[in-house]
């Protein structure tokens, strides 16, 4: 997906996923958790962009496999994981789409966080 930009059209719910040039880094509970200048921008609908990051460039040791998930018509199955770094506001903080929908395959084996169950979310050229 280098270079390209992904637009899943719908009069409803459009969906944007693009490279990102710049470097993405993800703390929480004080430790850096991913740090990629190979993330993609994914921007839905009129929700706020998501930042998915390779998973070989998170610490995976960090991260904790739980039992939630959750499907989106769009995307598919979410799995979650938890931060224990980051206490009980990291639980089910890190999503990934294992196997998305085809229309946005390229956001497989990548992970997105929520804003606010980590300490920031820091974007830099």
């Amino acid at each position: 997906m280098q270079g390209k930009t992904v637009r899943i059209p719908g009069p409803d719910h459009p969906i944007d996923i693009k490279p990102l040039p710049d470097r993405v880094i993800v703390t929480a509970g004080g430790r850096v958790i991913a740090d990629s200048r190979r993330a993609l921008v994914l921007q839905e609908s009129t929700y706020p962009a998501v930042y998915y990051i390779p998973r070989e460039d998170a610490d995976m040791t960090l991260l904790t496999r739980t039992a939630h998930s959750t499907h989106c018509p769009y995307k598919g199955d979410a799995s979650y994981y938890s931060i224990a770094a980051a206490g009980e506001r990291g639980a089910n903080a890190v999503w990934t789409y294992e196997t998305p929908h085809e229309a946005v395959a390229s956001i497989a084996s990548h992970l997105a966080f929520y804003p606010d169950r980590v300490d920031s979310i820091a974007v830099s050229a």
